[in-house]
């Protein structure tokens, strides 16, 4: 049988262990500048020790945003860049970064006017928190808008008083005096933007190489020593650079390599899916972003006929694991009351739960909600043999496009390199030849819709933009059929994933290459199903099925609250 893509993307790493940077991390700021550097025609390798954008990028809010609060902060020059950033998402990646209607319904007019300078200035709460009023979010969003001056991405805001208000969203809690509504982006799909960067990045030539599940373990005089997760195999990569966003854990990273340090000072968030149609009717499509009643800004965001709620912001201890707590979820169902007072929400709602350490750098006194959301890059010797560490502190989602072309360019510099390609406003992946208008998107339908009809045509675009004529082409070469125990995926289609996207375990399907798990579909008996499936794809033998059904539902159930029943008398047989 032949080798998976991940299986031959690690031998070839042990075949070939040099490259001129080699970049440790493959969340979304790796990936991004793995992709920037493999434009230019660099000799690069970006590893992770788990799956690909399976850290901390995997633990987002979903949102491509300016960050309208770090105005707050003073950090001017983050939301300008922010706002730019996501502009330009919405147009080269319009498959997975579309305009989100925010709404932030407010209870005061001149609350906060008098603290807004000392949280300014000091960063700091104050001794008791004082609600931000209509004034002061009013400035904020004519700031806002100020930074968004290309004109034809979002709309500007607009302010409405309570009766408007109530009449549009008639759920909202009626103490209200008014709300703001203004526009920021909902990025659908994460997992698989990160995946459309990092093959954009693979697409450039032989002299980009990826592979998940490597870990750096050590540094001798011939590089960085690497282990395979899987097999247990070490090996030496050499390099002249060596580049880390491990993000929260770039500090473990560099005591790893020989190279403490003490750059990061990450909090956890973490958030809830619920299935409550009530609460999803009540959002009108729209999310509601605001102020709870101890100042964190919080949110409920209707995603994928389900509600995403978060977030918090609590410090963590990186050498443990991130999990939403229950004292996390009482507080959700609190700010949801807060907002919605006569919709109920409880523990039988929630189909999903995920937590995530930010990548923020050390902040000692500091409250974590005035911790600034920017980055900045670290550059030291590598120690024991020539070359350069550079270190990624920060970053976000919505910036990583410019942050890697920032980081990649001090990379160049290093190695005496020039830019040859910009990609400001290239387009992502799927996000090539996208279909802009409704015309557009029926005439992508219908000369695709042939082999698989326009119904499933159109379900694969929305999934994998325009990348889904592959995958149409894949499952007309032998018959498919939906699964039995998801319709909206077929055989194929879980074939096509295992067969090209560096699948190494199960929970990969079930995580991010689907959103499955996501949107609480993951049963016993789909689990089942999707093993036997992508077992003879990756060769596994019954005995590593059994263990990857075993170790995908203990992560889900461990990480993720899903309890699964019992199995089916026809899927145990």
């Amino acid at each position: 049988m032949a080798q998976s893509t991940a299986v031959q993307a690690q031998a070839a790493l042990v075949l070939n262990p040099r490259a001129q940077v080699l970049v440790i991390g493959a969340g979304i700021n790796g990936i991004a500048t793995f992709r920037d550097l493999a434009l230019q025609g660099v000799d690069v390798v970006i590893v992770d020790r788990g799956d690909f954008v399976s850290g901390a990028s995997a633990a987002s809010s979903h949102m491509i945003h300016g960050g309208v609060r770090y105005l707050e902060n003073g950090e001017f020059r983050l939301v300008k860049e922010s706002v730019e950033e996501r502009n330009s998402l919405i147009k080269i990646a319009p498959h997975y970064v579309k305009p989100l209607q925010t709404t932030i319904p407010i209870f005061s007019t001149f609350s906060g006017v008098m603290s807004a300078p000392l949280r300014f200035l000091t960063h700091k709460q104050g001794a008791k928190h004082v609600e931000r009023g209509a004034l002061l979010i009013k400035i904020g969003m004519m700031l806002y808008d100020s930074f968004s001056r290309d004109g034809g991405s979002v709309p500007r805001h607009e302010f409405v008083g309570r009766k408007k208000a109530l009449s549009v969203m008639p759920k909202l809690n009626p103490g209200l005096k008014y709300t703001a509504t203004y526009y920021d982006a909902a990025m659908h799909d994460p997992e698989r933007l990160a995946l459309d960067v990092l093959r954009d990045g693979l697409d450039a030539g032989p002299h980009a190489r990826a592979a998940n599940y490597i870990e750096a373990v050590g540094s001798d005089e011939n590089g960085v020593r690497l282990r395979n997760v899987i097999t247990g195999e070490e090996f030496s990569f050499a390099s002249e650079v060596v580049v880390n966003t491990s993000g929260p854990w770039t500090d473990l990273t560099n005591g790893a390599l020989g190279q403490a340090s003490t750059f990061m000072g990450g909090t956890k968030g973490s958030h809830i899916v619920v299935d409550n149609p009530e609460l999803l009717a009540a959002t009108g499509g729209r999310e509601i972003f605001f102020e709870h009643s101890d100042g964190r800004i919080v949110l409920i965001y209707p995603l994928k006929g389900r509600v995403l709620i978060g977030t918090t912001d609590l410090e963590h201890d990186m050498s443990q694991p991130a999990r939403c707590t229950e004292p996390e979820i009482d507080y959700f169902f609190d700010l949801v009351s807060h907002v919605f007072p006569t919709i109920t929400v409880d523990r039988s709602d929630i189909v999903f739960r995920f937590a995530g350490v930010r990548p923020l750098p050390r902040h000692d006194d500091e409250q974590p909600g005035f911790v600034s959301r920017d980055y900045r890059i670290e550059s030291r010797p590598l120690g024991n043999r020539p070359g350069t560490l550079l270190s990624l502190v920060g970053g976000k989602w919505t910036t990583f496009r410019a942050l890697a072309e920032n980081l990649s360019g001090q990379i160049l510099t290093i190695l005496g390199a020039e830019r040859t390609v910009s990609t400001e406003g290239l387009a992502i992946g799927g996000g090539r030849g996208f279909p802009a208008t409704d015309a557009a998107h029926q005439v992508w339908v219908t000369a695709h819709g042939d082999e698989v009809g326009t119904t499933r045509a159109a379900q694969l675009l929305a999934r994998y933009g325009t990348r889904a004529a592959d995958v149409i082409d894949f499952l007309s070469l032998e018959p498919d059929a939906p699964l039995v125990n998801n319709t909206g995926y077929s055989r194929r289609e879980i074939e096509y994933l295992a067969t090209t996207e560096s699948v190494v375990r199960l929970i990969d399907v079930l995580l991010r290459r689907t959103s499955i798990a996501f949107v609480g579909a993951a049963t016993a008996d789909l689990v089942d199903e999707l093993a036997d499936i992508v077992a003879p794809v990756l060769g596994w033998s019954a005995e590593r099925r059994a263990q990857e059904v075993e170790l995908a539902e203990h992560l889900l159930h461990d990480l993720h609250g899903i309890e699964f029943a019992t199995r089916s008398v026809a899927a145990s047989a």
